[in-house]
């Protein structure tokens, strides 16, 4: 049996990313049913920084994140962002949802079809009928972002075990005890930061699940169809967001940008799918692809509402949820582990108390 402060159950970069935030006050272990951290869909992400991405609540994630992504002390020597830009452009299907992504943003620019092929010069100019341009996105080094969380962990002394699946959990005394291949755990906090299956880790401890869902999203790697020097080419996204081509080590990363529900599971891409994107994809962008170098999946968790549910469980005391960050885990990654460490620490965030309680776990039970 190991005792500790605080339980983490999950090795992505939510449960690394708070670990790390947490670990200079309190002791901490996190449990990974993997053999490594970000197996699942913290080591599949597209891993770029969008401020405009997601509603309201992820917009402002997104801002409190950004310091932490340019200057990641204690995590990287230097700033986990690189220049990329995302250029979303519309057909007339897709007029609606570009104005829409428009509604409420900060720093995104209209532009013309012209000057958008300018920018990505593969774009068809007769699919085009209105973009736009943000030039603050930027590509995130995740793996650092990751790699440099668990170390920063260690050295506080939290303790990172792998190939531990949580199989049993209960509360007495005011204590969790967790049962895993490993032997037993226990903490008096329990943080579920278990993704895709953060609902069955709940079930496990005797509460009600708030209804995530996990959704599958496929990317292929192919070969741009020119010599030119495409790496400083922008992110290329649908308005509608039915595909998307981002440039990646002088390849083309393309996704057919899929939502297909199921099971909490080890993902795979499936071929038509994929080749459905692709041709949505070609239809706008000069690509003529003939051969995939290399395809996979990961899965985006979301709750009902598609914003992160994160803080204390109302119906248990010491669960905590971190979890259902669908898209947006990595670059709301910074924000979400220090309110993590803000909450369980009996600290003030800085957030918003309007964000606070978009984030709540308890907003499911009162809508029950």
């Amino acid at each position: 049996m190991k005792t500790a402060d605080i339980i983490i159950i999950g090795g992505g970069i939510a449960g690394i990313g708070a670990a790390a935030r947490l670990s200079p006050e309190a002791s901490v272990i996190i449990l990974e049913m993997e053999d490594a951290a970000g197996r699942h869909a913290s080591g599949r992400s597209a891993a770029i920084f969008i401020r405009n991405y997601g509603n309201a609540t992820l917009r402002a994630l997104n801002a409190a994140s950004e310091p932490t992504f340019l200057e990641p002390e204690g995590i990287s020597e230097s700033s986990l962002l690189s220049q990329r830009g995302e250029l979303m452009v519309a057909n007339e299907a897709g007029l609606d949802d570009l104005n829409a992504y428009l509604t409420g943003s900060d720093g995104l620019e209209r532009i013309s079809a012209a000057e958008a092929v300018k920018l990505f010069p593969l774009l068809r100019q007769d699919w085009v009928v209105e973009a736009a341009y943000e030039q603050s996105a930027q590509d995130i080094d995740a793996d650092r972002l990751l790699q440099g969380c668990l170390k920063l962990a260690r050295r506080n002394g939290a303790e990172f075990i792998p190939k531990a699946p949580v199989t049993a959990m209960k509360r007495a005394n005011g204590i969790w005890q967790v049962e895993t291949p490993k032997g037993q755990f226990t903490a008096p906090i329990v943080i579920n930061a278990a993704g895709a299956w953060a609902d069955q880790i709940a079930g496990l401890a005797g509460m009600l699940p708030v209804g995530l869902s996990a959704l599958r999203r496929s990317a292929a790697i192919v070969s741009p169809p020119c010599s030119d020097d495409i790496s400083s080419w922008p992110l290329l996204v649908s308005a509608a967001e039915d595909w998307y081509v981002k440039p990646d080590a002088g390849k083309f990363m393309v996704s057919p940008a899929d939502e297909d529900p199921v099971e909490a599971q080890d993902a795979w891409p499936e071929d038509m799918v994929l080749a459905e994107g692709i041709y949505r994809a070609e239809q706008a962008v000069d690509l003529q692809v003939t051969r995939i170098e290399h395809s996979w999946a990961g899965l985006r968790t979301f709750a009902p509402d598609r914003t992160p549910v994160v803080g204390f469980s109302p119906e248990q005391d010491g669960f905590f949820w971190l979890a259902g960050q669908g898209g947006y885990g990595v670059q709301t990654a910074p924000a979400l582990s220090q309110l993590t460490a803000d909450l369980c620490l009996h600290r003030t965030s800085l957030l918003s108390a309007a964000v606070l309680e978009a984030l709540d776990p308890g907003r499911f039970l009162q809508s029950t």
